[in-house]
């Protein structure tokens, strides 16, 4: 196997091993699960990828998500991101698809705003448009290595609240469903997830994060607007343009990924497998303890003490 770096501090692309290798064989899988833990995102050109392949792949990992209720691919283990309609022809812009797709283009962590947190995502490119439509990511982990100590040391514990309703009601109020809104309710994190392999701390946070315990609305807000301007600074990013036969894999717990857009009139289709986090994974630790209701929240405009990110 050889490992080729994608970007500056995290990501790799890994020649000398295919998605069929990793299901079919148990040293091929440790070999890349250890690239995963060190690199957190990883690279696989020129796959003959089908859906059972990316399933296999996926599996090895550990248990699969099924899609959300409302989503392409509901029910299945296959999340399908695209604008094509069942016609074939191109959905429009007001389209459930395509407002998706701009959501996506908010950076996020996947399944973040979920009961079960996710540890990584796979995504496969099917049809790949001519222009755009790139795949960005950022290292938390490396963010949080930036920070001052004093900062680390108040970030450490804090607790984060996550609401897929919140990122996007950003793109369109009418965007999710009622039945989404009633399986989907907010979810509490802290705002560090660290890896038991390697013992490395990386912020938990993105697009789904809407409160910070604590923190009055504006405080928090500029806090974690803050901390995702950190992390995405353009020379602190991966920018991935897309071949077909492409594999992504990111770590959920140590990275936040956006999409970006591409020409209306070009087709794009992407499916996504998701690997849902396990105890082994540092699941006990990003659970943060139950509120205390008798401790009132913070007040906008007192001090946080949280300073300044550097």
């Amino acid at each position: 196997m050889e490992l080729i770096p994608l970007a500056a501090d995290f990501g790799v692309e890994i020649r000398g091993i295919a998605l069929s290798d990793v299901a079919a064989s148990d040293k091929a899988y440790r070999t890349v699960r250890a690239a995963f833990e060190e690199h957190s995102v990883l690279l696989f050109q020129g796959q003959e990828v089908t859906d059972d392949v990316q399933a296999a792949f996926s599996r090895a990992f550990g248990p699969l998500e099924r899609v959300k209720v409302g989503s392409e691919g509901e029910g299945t283990f296959y999340s399908r991101l695209h604008n094509i309609a069942a016609d074939g022809s191109l959905v429009p812009e007001t389209h459930r698809q395509a407002l998706t797709a701009r959501a996506n283009q908010l950076w996020h962590t996947d399944s973040s705003f979920k009961k079960t947190p996710a540890l990584a995502s796979v995504l496969s490119a099917r049809i790949v448009p001519r222009h755009g439509g790139e795949t960005e990511l950022a290292s938390t982990r490396q963010t949080w290595a930036r920070l001052s100590p004093a900062m680390r040391s108040r970030l450490r514990d804090a607790v984060v609240t996550h609401a897929y309703a919140y990122s996007r009601d950003q793109i369109d109020s009418q965007l999710m469903t009622v039945a989404e809104r009633e399986t989907l309710p907010p979810v509490r994190w802290r705002m560090t997830w660290r890896n038991p392999v390697n013992g490395r701390i990386a912020l938990y946070m993105a697009s789904h994060a809407c409160a910070v315990e604590g923190l009055g609305d504006a405080e928090a807000r500029a806090l974690l607007d803050g901390l995702i301007a950190e992390a995405t600074r353009p020379e602190f990013t991966y920018q991935h343009r897309w071949r077909p036969g492409d594999v992504l894999m990111w770590d959920n717990r140590a990275t936040m990924h956006r999409g970006r857009p591409w020409p209306r009139d070009e087709p794009r289709s992407m499916v996504r497998t998701t690997i849902s986090a396990v105890e082994a994974d540092g699941l006990a630790e990003v659970h943060p303890p139950e509120p205390d209701l008798s401790e009132k929240l913070q007040q906008p405009g007192r001090a946080s003490g949280y300073g300044t990110l550097s």
